[in-house]
């Protein structure tokens, strides 16, 4: 473990941007402050001026292990992650075996032990018959409970009402929903296939995955929520309409809570007729007005949370026909870049992308001692350089994948720096692939 002095940075955190020095030792932040002189024992890491921020919590992945490592694997995609500025993730349940039991869900923490090289956690997944190990569910063992309200992937949708509102009533951890209403989405699909047979135009895909198929859903999970008194954190909020539903204000003491995505706020319809089933994915991304009232909804803390949803498929998957085409976007080495071209634009502040990216997911899931700079908490730190725009070309993608949908595109600031428990574990676009990731703590 290598101890660190990191100079002439400028911190952002807590709502607040300020120049300070910052020393790591024994992968803590051990004092934030100004003209701090080296020990000569540590490493001095000159920041130059560039922001240094806590290191990106991402509470949405899909890293298709096990069972689907032909796409993506947990090594893979942390890679990707770190690149990205993101420290620690946490992956959803719907693998092959799902981890919708202790056994399963302890089998992806020994994996991720062996190869993650940022910090991670695992959702226990829902079905319509694991109740029992949801009421067994140790909370500090899992970030939350994944319930598909809507069949997005695989066979894992919650479609009983009895042991919906039973998993309301007694999980022991904050539940997370996907809220799409599957029978609307089945008779918009029939529909579109009675016009167009195989050959369905990707400009339908928001029709069939409709704003009214979110809403409905997002309804069903808030009444349940407030019914029981859970915890409650609806994902990829897609729609102006939905974020309407949400309260502004602050992630602590609320019990209903919102997130949405980062190619909400990048893509709109109008990018199918470019990109076409590459930005295919559930929810469905929807109209320029719709991004427009996500990113207002961010601004003033309607949604709490940004993350990726990052779901990768192979692009010859992807090139198949609209029905045949797997919906998902391989996003998280680009995520906080991506997030970032919203301050850029003036739409957000930098702290409020912060608040969003990472203070938010910690406070929400109570991630022990992470989330922050704070004297004490772990160093996962990422240094990001304002001034240097990144080029995104094919050969530099890390995920298993191997495409992106930011190919060609340039954005207006680069991951200079990642820091994984104090460790530098990216560094001007190199990797270190001795670092490894730890697992998350939950404070409950």
């Amino acid at each position: 473990m290598t101890d660190w002095l990191i100079t002439n940075a400028e911190l952002v955190n807590e709502g607040r941007r300020f120049h300070a020095d910052l020393r790591i030792r024994n992968g803590r932040i051990e004092h934030i402050g100004p003209s701090l002189t080296s020990r000569g024992d540590e490493r001095v890491f000159d920041a130059a001026g560039r922001w240094l921020l806590p290191g990106m919590i991402d509470d949405q992945v899909h890293f298709r292990e096990p069972g689907l490592t032909h796409k993506a694997d947990i090594e893979s995609e942390s890679r990707a992650c770190v690149a990205g500025g993101i420290t620690s993730f946490m992956e959803m349940p719907n693998t092959r075996p799902p981890a919708t039991n202790r056994e399963a869900l302890e089998a992806k923490y020994a994996r991720a032990a062996q190869v993650s090289r940022a910090n991670y956690g695992f959702y226990l997944g829902a079905t319509n018959d694991n109740l029992a190990d949801i009421r067994a569910l140790d909370p500090k063992s899992a970030p939350g409970i994944k319930v598909f309200m809507g069949a997005s992937t695989g066979n894992m949708l919650v479609d009983d009402p009895a042991t919906l509102d039973a998993i309301f009533r007694d999980t022991p951890v904050p539940i997370i929903t996907h809220c799409e209403d599957t029978p609307m989405i089945l008779a918009n699909e029939e529909a579109a296939k009675a016009r167009w047979g195989e050959d369905i135009p990707i400009e339908q895909h928001p029709l069939i995955r409709s704003r009214e198929a979110c809403i409905k859903s997002t309804r069903l999970a808030m009444s349940l929520a407030r019914k029981h008194g859970t915890r409650l954190h609806v994902l990829h909020i897609s729609t102006a309409d939905e974020c309407a539903l949400f309260e502004p204000g602050p992630v602590a003491g609320k019990r209903i809570t919102a997130e949405t995505c980062v190619h909400f706020l990048h893509f709109c319809e109008a990018d199918y007729a470019r990109l076409g089933s590459l930005i295919k994915c559930n929810p469905a991304i929807k109209t320029a007005a719709d991004r427009d009232a996500i990113t207002r909804a961010l601004a003033e803390g309607r949604i709490d949370v940004l993350a990726t949803d990052h779901a990768p498929h192979l692009a010859t998957e992807k090139s198949n026909k609209y029905p045949r085409s797997p919906s998902g976007l391989p996003l998280v080495q680009y995520a906080l870049q991506c997030a970032l071209e919203r301050v850029f634009d003036g739409a957000l502040t930098l702290e409020r992308v912060v608040e969003a990216v990472t203070h938010a997911p910690a406070t929400l899931f109570n991630v022990k001692e992470r989330g922050y700079l704070r004297e004490g908490y772990r160093a996962d730190l990422v240094l990001v350089d304002p001034q240097k725009p990144h080029f995104v070309g094919a050969a530099e993608v890390l995920s298993k994948c191997s495409w992106t949908p930011f190919e060609g595109h340039t954005f207006r600031s680069t991951i200079a720096a990642t820091f994984v428990n104090g460790q530098l574990a990216w560094q001007e676009g190199r990797l270190d692939d001795q670092v490894r990731g730890m697992r998350l703590e939950f404070a409950r």
